[in-house]
């Protein structure tokens, strides 16, 4: 009976955390008439591809798609080559202000980013990067850095040391021992993180808000989507529709990643 409740409270959380998803797309695939229905339906009757071919040939989806690829992907590559070197410099060195320098990675981590939507607004205004996507990609970097940082740092502590030190007596020097021996270790890590920091950066809103002002082509999708209107109103297939591409990419990444991530998830718990 005890197993039987637990399995039942599992699948009532799933039921809770998978519905808005697959309303989402239900409503994508949803003929006009359907969604406007006064009883809902929770079975497409008649589904259709017309709202994903309207959000498709809307003005600006590919520019704005084509920048959030752009910013996201590169804030978390830049993000994984800094962490990974500060994360070793931590685990594997010693040097005088380590640990305050992991506390500062923390506190980081743990402060709202919100609280510093104004001082980031104030340098990209006196610096001219207003409107930019290279300013854009700078925030986001500051955004999964902290995160990239500890996650590391936790998975290169749960690295034995004697692994590199036993290749180092075989004849490697210290980059070569990271290179053939942790690295292909830490992968699991790297592509967990990644993933994390991929959705993070991919679904960032306010800031595309306050440093993207005159340039609309600037933008990105989570901003585009919040203004996908057309003088009837909303039109809510379309605006499904085009939530569902935008889910896309970090589900197709998840679905590429699934068993690396589970192995990074869990890879931390173990040591030695």
């Amino acid at each position: 009976m005890k197993r039987l409740a637990l399995n039942a409270a599992a699948l009532a959380v799933l039921a809770m955390t998978i519905f808005p998803v697959y309303w989402m797309f239900l409503t994508a695939v949803k003929p006009t008439s359907d969604i406007q229905a006064a009883t809902p339906t929770f079975w497409p009757a008649n589904p259709t591809l017309e709202h994903f071919a309207t959000a498709i040939s809307a003005p600006g989806f590919w520019t704005y798609w084509r920048n959030s690829l752009v910013v996201t992907v590169v804030a978390v590559l830049l993000a994984l080559v800094v962490a990974l070197l500060a994360a070793f410099a931590v685990t594997r060195m010693r040097w005088r202000g380590a640990g305050a320098f992991v506390l500062a990675v923390f506190a980081a981590q743990m402060a709202p980013w919100e609280a510093l939507l104004v001082p980031v607004f104030i340098i990209a205004r006196d610096t001219d990067l207003l409107d930019s996507l290279t300013m854009l990609t700078g925030v986001y970097f500051m955004i999964t850095l902290p995160f990239t940082i500890v996650t590391l740092r936790g998975f290169l502590q749960a690295i034995p040391l004697e692994l590199e030190e036993a290749a180092q007596v075989d004849g490697c020097g210290r980059l070569m021992a990271f290179r053939r021996v942790v690295f292909p270790l830490l992968a699991p890590g790297l592509m967990a993180t990644s993933l994390f920091g991929f959705i993070t950066a991919w679904n960032e809103f306010a800031f595309v808000n306050v440093l993207i002002i005159k340039d609309q082509d600037r933008r990105t999708l989570p901003v585009w989507l919040s203004s996908f209107r057309d003088v009837f109103g909303t039109d809510w297939g379309a605006t499904m529709a085009a939530a569902s591409l935008f889910a896309l990419p970090a589900l197709l990444l998840f679905l590429f990643l699934q068993r690396r991530v589970g192995t990074g998830m869990t890879a931390g718990a173990i040591k030695g």
